[in-house]
């Protein structure tokens, strides 16, 4: 295969007296404002286009996946008042609408459908909220797959578009005040002219938007810290009295600030101040607050504070136990606490009265996944979604003091799922860690298969099982599509996190690679049939496992990947990582990044696994000069005959708002590919 040529150049830097070459450094430029960086993005396409679209399953593997995705999804309801609002996408539609419902038993009404608002389908309804009588409706659109958000207003009533405009919110939630009359949002300074995409994440800040006024009139509700890289989400309780604002370093933890809304002074209390470890209010009773935290507890406990009292402190509620409280997911609902717990990484929902007594498990399907439970303090009525590897997105509503649950939306899938098996296993990492995976495959498939392995291995975040039409459409052919929940995620509690962080970070790709042994040793992968498949900090992982052990896989598939560990830092969101990864400023953690770089550690003169990189244009988290440096570097160097090339999506950011178009086409193309190098024979199924 002849690559496009990369032009190299002279470029380096010096690391405590290390000289790093940085050859392909012009790639960092923006192709907006670079015709070189354009016209190379080009030559990369029209080589990986034609390629890919010459492979033999792909068709199949196209056709296939719309049939798959083409199925109803649903978010569970958030109630207002008596008005239930909820997004419904009916499967193949590029993005998810809106709907409000009036009334349970109402009729359902379109609010928001972006699928008018582009062409090409790349405008997408982001963050939204419904005031609390349901008036009003604060929502973002998310414009070719940018992390900026414009926030606008409605009238839900009318469908009216108020004229209220807020810009430069990023990272942030929104949260109306009890009245209606106002939203808290979080935001950063507008960016100069022309860096939109690469503007430095500097000076998160939270604000208050007050209905009819000009954005410029926003209250500042809370500070940015000068010289951290922090984000300042928001949230109001469900009855309105307190504002909280977490602050979070990234670290898998947040500081809380707690306001009293209904205090003439609203004096802001700061109540946690570190960020070392989680601590998420599950709702509230008059003043006093529940929360989940890891402090001192690194599977999760719940904890109450009495805000009233002269001196509040924190008293245990629900001790810590073997299961890991899962974040987000638990909550105060009618005069219950009900609570998500992962063991093994899949779900046990636990009820309790406020006194933190025991009431037993809310029923579930099956083994599989709760989503966050959405309801309040004083409502019996409460909503969530339940998922598995084999069980479609189906959503539940629970009547909290009678512990019923029922079902309310569920779809109807072009798959027979009783002929999908999904089995836990456990391996043996390189230091002795007991890591657990899951193997999706067919009943009948039960030898050596080609094996799809997925995992992400950081920033606290689990992989729990959930129904993918795109893992679907690889099983259904006869592969295996497997998840291994390898450290560096909160599968067990925070010290499965920290275990897989900063200076622990090979922990991570041992586990990874340990994970590829096992699946070859169980016989459950063919001895040259494994797959590997991550994206974001999940895409780091594939190139770094990729450069230690070319050996292991078939083909490599890193998407939006954090290739360049030595210059992440120095681009938009990146700085927020160091808390995670380390700094290249410090020469310890200089010497650990560098060790694992995927940019950095090419093995010249290796045979390498078949590598397709995929990135996007206007990915602003994690920018797509990480993958165009990382595939200059794998082709400018001897690494055999297998093809290492780059796949280049336009007007598509790091995944969110992707439109479904885009993403049928990229999972075919990327699962051809790999089916093209493991030996999986693909065929339109009987």
């Amino acid at each position: 295969m002849t690559y496009p040529v990369t032009r190299p150049t002279d470029t380096a830097d010096t690391h405590f007296g290390q000289t790093i070459a940085d050859p392909f450094r012009w790639l960092e430029n923006d192709p907006r404002r670079d015709p070189e960086v354009a016209d190379w993005i080009t030559a990369q396409n029209a080589l990986s286009a034609p390629y890919l679209a010459g492979l033999a399953g792909r068709d199949v593997f196209r056709q296939r996946l719309t049939t798959l995705f083409d199925h109803a999804s649903l978010t569970p309801p958030v109630k207002r008042g008596s008005s239930y609002f909820f997004t419904r996408n009916s499967g193949l539609d590029n993005q998810a609408q809106l709907f409000v419902r009036d009334g349970v038993e109402g009729a359902d009404r379109v609010l928001i459908d972006p699928n008018s608002l582009a062409e090409d389908g790349t405008t997408a309804l982001a963050e939204w909220a419904p005031s609390a009588d349901g008036a009003h409706l604060a929502f973002a659109l998310q414009e070719g797959g940018t992390d900026w958000r414009t926030l606008r207003v409605m009238d839900t009533a009318t469908g009216e578009i108020l004229e209220d405009t807020v810009e430069w919110a990023r990272f942030t939630n929104i949260a109306w005040n009890a009245d209606g009359s106002g939203f808290f949002y979080s935001r950063f300074p507008e960016p100069e002219a022309g860096a939109t995409f690469d503007a430095a994440i500097d000076g998160h800040a939270v604000y208050f938007h007050r209905l009819g006024t000009p954005q410029a009139e926003d209250a500042l509700i809370h500070a940015p810290s000068p010289g951290k890289s922090l984000v300042h989400t928001v949230d109001v309780t469900p009855d309105g009295r307190y504002l909280l604002v977490y602050t979070s370093a990234l670290t898998g933890g947040a500081g809380l600030t707690v306001t009293d809304l209904s205090s003439e002074d609203r004096t802001a209390r700061t109540i946690i101040e570190s960020f070392d470890d989680s601590w998420t209010v599950l709702g509230n009773v008059g003043s006093k607050l529940f929360l989940s935290t890891q402090k001192d507890a690194p599977r999760g406990k719940v904890m109450t504070i009495d805000l009233a009292e002269s001196e509040p402190a924190f008293v245990e509620l629900i001790p810590e136990k073997d299961a890991v409280l899962r974040e987000g997911s638990a909550a105060v609902l009618g005069d219950r606490i009900v609570l998500s717990y992962m063991v093994d990484a899949r779900t046990r929902v636990e009820r309790y009265r406020l006194d933190g007594t025991p009431e037993g498990l809310v029923d579930l399907p099956g083994p599989g996944t709760t989503g966050a439970f959405h309801g309040k303090a004083g409502d019996d009525e409460a909503f969530f979604a339940f998922t598995s590897y084999d069980a479609p997105l189906t959503i539940h509503r629970l009547e909290v003091a009678g512990n019923r649950t029922a079902v309310w939306a569920e779809p109807d899938v072009a798959l027979d799922l009783d002929q999908i098996a999904v089995e836990p296993h456990f391996y043996t990492s390189k230091d002795g860690t007991r890591v657990p995976l899951f193997v999706v495959r067919r009943k009948d498939v039960t030898g050596p298969a080609p094996t799809m392995l997925y995992a992400y291995g950081g920033f606290a975040i689990s992989m729990v099982p959930y129904y993918s039409p795109a893992a679907m459409a690889w099983v259904e052919q006869g592969g295996a599509y497997v998840v291994a929940n390898i450290r560096g995620g909160s599968e067990y509690g925070s010290a499965w996190h920290h275990a897989g962080r900063r200076g622990n970070k090979q922990n991570v790709f041992d586990d990874f690679i340990a994970a590829g042994e096992y699946l070859k040793a169980e016989g459950i992968t063919s001895q040259d049939g494994l797959a590997i498949h991550g994206e974001s900090n999940g895409g780091l992982l594939v190139g770094a496992v990729v450069n230690q052990r070319p050996d292991l896989f078939a083909a490599a598939l890193p998407g939006v990947g954090v290739m360049d560990m030595l210059r992440f830092d120095r681009f938009t969101s990146g700085s927020m990582w160091v808390q995670e990864y380390g700094s290249p400023a410090v020469e310890e953690e200089f010497r650990t990044l560098l060790a694992y770089s995927p940019l950095h550690t090419v093995r010249e003169g290796t045979p390498y696994p078949a590598i397709l990189a995929t990135t996007a244009d206007t990915d602003n988290r994690v920018v797509p000069a990480h993958s165009f440096k990382y595939v200059a570097t794998l082709q400018a160097a001897d690494l055999g005959p297998r093809p290492h090339l780059l796949r280049v999506e336009t007007r598509a950011g790091h995944g969110a708002g992707k439109p479904m178009t885009k993403v049928i086409e990229e999972i075919a193309d990327i699962w051809a590919f790999a089916a093209e190098w493991t030996g999986l024979e693909v065929a339109m199924p009987d």
